[in-house]
């Protein structure tokens, strides 16, 4: 078996790239993987082995074509991690998830069909729902994305749906909750706050801090993706859950307890432009079909992601302070 696996020198492509190589799902304990990332801000060659039998790391951009018509001859399939992904970028700036999560999908789905490679799974997000007041979505929702990261992600949702309808592409689509745990970069809520509160600053809580999302351990996603990987049908979109929805508040508190920061730490800053206030998922139909079911609890989860940035500092702060330089 061998995969090509783009977007995994970032945070959850790296999760998913490192288990594999360590044995850890069953049947691909030989499987070869081929690792495609362009290394921008997100992505570090040091979420990755230096060195592997099983690992190769190409430095490339999934908007490149003659690359990807190079590299995917000879893959079984392809797991799709590759998108920009932080909703703050996008409201600045548009463009480059637009040109990445929509073009660079329909990109390496075409390099796909012209190269014989038939099974893809394209990783997504539950922001294309847009908002939810109560109840949780299914995968039949409407798409209803209320930010330009959204929108790019729906799009190349639909982008994935369309080479499945018209080409018979065997692709499958995962739509997760919020993830957390190790390797993530420090702008995203969790990371941020943790990192900053272990250098002794505040922490910038959007609005009254009322907005609920569901958390979902990165180990315990990408476990959900080789599901689908290996047992997904193609043209079908699973919903990936954690169950454990927490407002960004309650969040912050749980963080200041376990960095021992008291709660003059917390600076409300001015909420975010449309700011989704509620995400939850119906995950029914990925763990009655497929078995899926996750394994961390959420306030284990969370303390190890803590002692994780805790015990290595070297490893974020370069990142951290390398953005704020930029």
């Amino acid at each position: 078996m061998r995969l090509l696996v783009t977007g995994a020198a970032g945070f959850i492509g790296s999760h998913y790239v490192r288990t594999l190589l360590d044995g850890g799902y069953p049947g691909y304990e030989d499987a070869r993987v081929t690792v495609v990332d362009k290394l921008t801000y997100a992505g570090c060659r040091e979420n990755l082995p230096p060195a592997h039998p099983r690992l190769e790391f190409v430095q490339g951009d999934v908007c490149d074509l003659p690359l990807l018509l190079d590299l995917l001859p000879g893959h079984d399939a392809v797991v799709h991690f590759a998108a920009e992904s932080h909703v703050d970028r996008s409201l600045e700036s548009a463009a480059e998830f637009v040109r990445t999560n929509v073009g660079g999908t329909q990109t390496l789905l075409d390099a796909c069909l012209r190269t014989g490679v038939q099974r893809v799974v394209h990783v997504s997000t539950d922001e294309v729902y847009g908002s939810i007041t109560e109840g949780s979505w299914t995968e039949e929702w409407p798409l209803q994305p209320n930010s330009p990261y959204a929108a790019s992600k729906a799009a190349s949702d639909l982008v994935a749906r369309a080479y499945w309808r018209t080409h018979g592409l065997d692709v499958s689509i995962t739509r997760c909750s919020n993830n957390y745990g190790p390797y993530q970069n420090p702008e995203k809520l969790i990371p941020l706050f943790v990192t900053n509160l272990l250098e002794g600053l505040e922490v910038p809580l959007y609005g009254d801090g009322s907005n609920i999302r569901e958390w979902l351990h990165v180990d315990d996603h990408c476990r959900a993706v080789q599901l689908v990987l290996t047992r997904g049908r193609a043209g079908e979109v699973y919903n990936v859950g954690g169950g454990n929805e927490q407002t960004n508040r309650r969040i912050t508190e749980l963080l200041l307890e376990l960095c021992g920061a008291d709660r003059d730490r917390i600076r409300p800053v001015a909420d975010r432009k449309g700011h989704d206030l509620r995400y939850s998922l119906d995950d029914g139909k990925i763990r009655e079909q497929l078995g899926y079911a996750p394994r961390i609890p959420f306030d284990e989860g969370l303390a190890a992601t803590v002692a994780w940035y805790r015990d290595n500092p070297g490893w974020w702060k370069a990142l951290k302070h390398r953005e704020e330089q930029r």
